[in-house]
């Protein structure tokens, strides 16, 4: 038997039937598990920290993407006045 490396709740997985790479859902407390291992079944506690991070990281990407735009309009704005 698997328990869930969150909250230690026993997770009913067949080793025939996981695959490695498999995202599983613990009916508990609701963690993604990646299958790491297959035989024996190993999980790892998909951390939504990962996924904070990576939403961080694409908002200030955008922001950057927007301040490049607007220094770009700003050096328009200049060759304009220079003709």
């Amino acid at each position: 038997m698997i328990r869930c490396p969150e909250c230690s709740t026993e997770i009913d997985v067949d080793e025939d039937e996981v695959e490695e790479g498999e995202i599983l859902s613990c009916p508990e407390c609701e963690s993604e598990l990646e299958v790491s291992q297959t035989h024996p079944v190993h999980l790892n506690l998909i951390s939504d920290d990962l996924d904070e991070e990576d939403d961080d990281e694409e908002e200030e990407a955008a922001e950057n993407g927007d301040l490049l735009k607007d220094d770009e309009e700003d050096d328009d704005e200049e060759e304009e006045d220079e003709e």
